[in-house]
């Protein structure tokens, strides 16, 4: 598969078009993407008790190849999965959207200082701050989200810490994994 982009550079036989052929990263990072969407769509179908208070089931997959990728290929999974799945659930550019957005922006952080389970328990923290934000400064300007904050903290801990375990388990087995072995 290719990608062609427009060069206005590029000679006039190729009428301005010039083909790049997709990696080895670039279909990972679409496999991924494409998993992350379907495991953050089906978490929207489960009810939970309060608002913003998910499992995060999709941040396994990005944070797993924030691990294996590295962090450019983690933000484009990350990007996926938001705008395409809010275009499939009919929330694209809704306060749901910019919540989800300004959540994912808010957990990047840099994986070399951290393991998995510190690194996934501080990216949900982050997670939490990004939609409290937006919240607070677009939808609900009143002091009474901060009643919300240790009941999210709570959820963005105990749900980053079994994520990051999740992670954490899959690292080690790709590590025992030998190369070129299918699992």
């Amino acid at each position: 598969m290719t990608r062609s982009i427009i060069d206005h550079d590029a000679d006039r036989t190729s009428g301005g078009v010039r083909e790049l052929a997709a990696d080895r990263d670039d279909h990972a990072i679409a496999r991924l993407a494409a998993l992350a969407t379907v495991a953050w769509m089906a978490e929207a179908l489960i009810p939970m008790p309060l608002p913003g208070l998910k499992p995060g089931i999709a941040n396994v997959v990005v944070l797993y190849a924030r691990f294996r990728l590295g962090l450019r290929a983690a933000l484009w999974i990350a990007l996926l999965r938001v705008v395409g799945g809010s275009l499939m659930l009919g929330t694209f550019l809704s306060p749901g959207f910019a919540l989800a957005f300004a959540g994912t922006f808010a957990s990047a952080l840099p994986a070399r200082w951290f393991g998995p389970v510190t690194h996934s328990v501080l990216a949900a923290l982050g997670h939490v701050a990004g939609q409290l934000a937006i919240a607070a400064w677009w939808l609900i300007p009143v002091s009474g989200l901060v009643w919300l904050v240790p009941l999210l903290a709570a959820g963005a801990v105990a749900f980053g810490a079994s994520n990051g375990l999740v992670v954490a388990h899959l690292l080690r087995q790709d590590e025992a994994t030998p190369a070129g072995v299918a699992t």
